[in-house]
């Protein structure tokens, strides 16, 4: 009789009644604005880290906000929160569990798991209703052939003998067609197997990481919003690089690219992406040397025991190595490409971004996707150059200097009107101007005569072996264009004075030591169209009869 009894009870007290509505309302209006759901806005991308900025909405009167499954690797000392006017922000506190244990943290992927799951058992059921239907096909055609034969008496149940042949065409179609359904199912199985095999192991390996959920007290006067920001180590992104040669264009056309991947166990769904070439996670003070002093060696017995004095040993560690950019640049080489999108470039003092114009979705599986960073048309000189000693061939060559802003050392595809020549390694560290290399010009002929070699001997008495080595190379610009030639050879170069080289060339060579590396010989000259060039070198070697000489080239 009381439950019936409380409302009349309630009825005949007004305000009673009001005071416990109000009593059930409180927690709920209390707790919505506790656990206000959270999405990344922005994320700025570095080379190996990114910064991460989150935004919740913020009811009036909420006392605080909940950011729930964070990386459990991200930086604690990096979070920083904030609000909008209305909203005063005091302390963070910060809390890391398994992800099984944050409900609000389940992976989307169980939910595709159990429908495959289903279909797989729904396929299975099906399956077995088959394989009982087999089994009762079996029985009633054991049953027609137990049928009155000879004087034999056939089971109660057996088909009658004038029933025999539509019983067997009918038995012969439901057996047809079940086999065939039971292929059919065969295969759905296995297609849908083959969907779950890789949920399954994105599964696991969320099930496996740890999350972190991050509250925030605030003093809402009004509505308004909640940001976090906060740093995770993992994330990055490669620079990659196009060059493109139009020989009748004003130079290079250089295109950037960025292959950005994470595996931070949250998806980057939609946000506004920014890649910085700055570098947070390097050191801030470059190490001073060391003091370098002199001293008298100690002997070897009172070393000795200085060691056994102090019965300890010392050592200094070594600094931890740090991945080189070259290496990742290699393991991107062999990355997929993905669509690429037009971005804003800002050249800051000491770093470059690159601000997409769209929202970027990148998925925390590690899958790479590939942006374009815009592209710049620097000013070239084109060069054809030939080494005859070593292959009769010459190439196309542009020497660009580095253009404004910061371009990180990666990978480059080359393009030679409209076409892909190779591949090589755009790197603006090395002394300007930097070499393209474009492929083979095939219009421009290359030919070396044999060396000519003569040994003999020469000094006093014959004391000193001699030989005299000739080599002669001719190009021909079958272009109708000029074109500015460039030829290329080793002479030898003594490294013991007991040794002595004289060299004679014709024409005189442009430098004896390119790319300031003694005995590299360049020739440089314009070569008009329909011209031939002719080049030779003479080099006469000496050396103590007595002794050997050690050639290596």
């Amino acid at each position: 009789m009381k439950g019936p009894l409380m409302p009349m009870r309630l009825l005949r007290f007004p305000a009673l009644a009001a005071l416990a509505s109000l009593a059930a309302s409180l927690p709920a209006a209390a707790a919505a604005p506790e656990s206000a759901a959270s999405r990344i806005t922005r994320v700025t991308v570095y080379p190996g880290e990114a910064v991460v900025e989150r935004a919740a909405p913020v009811a009036a009167g909420a006392r605080r906000v909940v950011f729930e499954c964070l990386p459990a690797k991200l930086d604690e000392q990096s979070l920083t929160a904030s609000a909008s006017a209305a909203v005063r922000v005091g302390e963070i506190s910060v809390q890391t569990l398994p992800r099984e244990q944050a409900a609000a943290c389940a992976s989307p992927l169980q939910e595709r798991i159990r429908e495959l799951q289903d279909k797989i058992a729904a396929a299975d059921a099906e399956k077995e209703a088959l394989d009982l239907s087999a089994e009762y096909l079996k029985a009633v055609i054991k049953a027609v052939q137990a049928a009155p034969d000879g004087g034999e008496r056939a089971p109660a149940n057996a088909i009658t003998a004038s029933a025999i042949t539509a019983t067997a065409e009918a038995l012969r179609k439901s057996g047809q067609d079940n086999a065939l359904r039971a292929l059919q199912l065969d295969r759905r199985k296995e297609d849908l197997q083959r969907q779950l095999k890789p949920l399954l192991a994105e599964s696991r390996r969320l099930g496996g990481s740890r999350v972190t959920t991050v509250t925030v007290t605030l003093a809402a006067e009004k509505a308004g919003e909640a940001r976090l920001s906060y740093q995770v180590r993992g994330p990055g992104w490669q620079p990659g690089y196009r060059a493109a040669l139009d020989p009748a264009g004003p130079g290079v056309k250089l295109e950037r690219l960025a292959l950005v991947a994470q595996d931070t166990g949250e998806d980057w769904q939609d946000v506004a992406l920014t890649l910085s070439t700055g570098q947070p996670g390097r050191a801030t003070q470059a190490e001073l040397p060391r003091p370098w002093t002199l001293d008298i060696s100690q002997p070897e017995l009172e070393r000795a025991r200085s060691a056994s004095f102090s019965g300890r040993s010392y050592s200094i560690a070594a600094a931890p190595a740090v991945m080189s950019q070259e290496a990742s640049a290699e393991e991107a080489d062999s990355a997929p490409e993905m669509p690429r999108f037009e971005v804003e470039t800002t050249d800051r003092a000491y770093a470059t971004e690159f601000r997409a114009p769209q929202r970027i979705t990148v998925p925390a599986s590690g899958e790479r996707v590939t942006l374009t960073l815009g592209s710049v048309t620097v000013p070239a000189r084109l060069i054809t150059r030939a080494a005859p000693a070593v292959e009769e061939a010459a190439y196309l060559i542009a020497e660009i200097t580095p253009p404004d802003g910061i371009w990180p050392a990666g990978p480059m595809q080359l393009t030679r009107d409209g076409a892909l020549v190779g591949s090589g390694r755009l790197d603006f560290s090395l002394p300007a101007p930097i070499a393209l290399s474009f492929g083979p010009d095939e219009q421009v002929s290359v030919k070396a005569e044999a060396a000519q070699d003569r040994s003999g001997t020469a000094g006093f008495m014959g004391s000193k072996g001699e030989r005299k080595t000739r080599r002669a190379f001719s190009v021909q610009n079958r272009r109708k264009t000029p074109i500015e030639l460039q030829v290329i050879d080793a002479a030898p170069v003594s490294k013991n004075e007991r040794i002595t080289v004289q060299s004679a060339y014709t024409p005189k060579p442009a430098d004896t030591a390119f790319l300031k590396q003694p005995g590299l010989i360049l020739w440089q000259q314009s070569l008009a169209a329909g011209a031939t060039a002719s080049f030779s070198a003479e080099h006469t070697i000496q050396w103590p009869k007595d002794a050997q000489i050690d050639e290596r080239q």
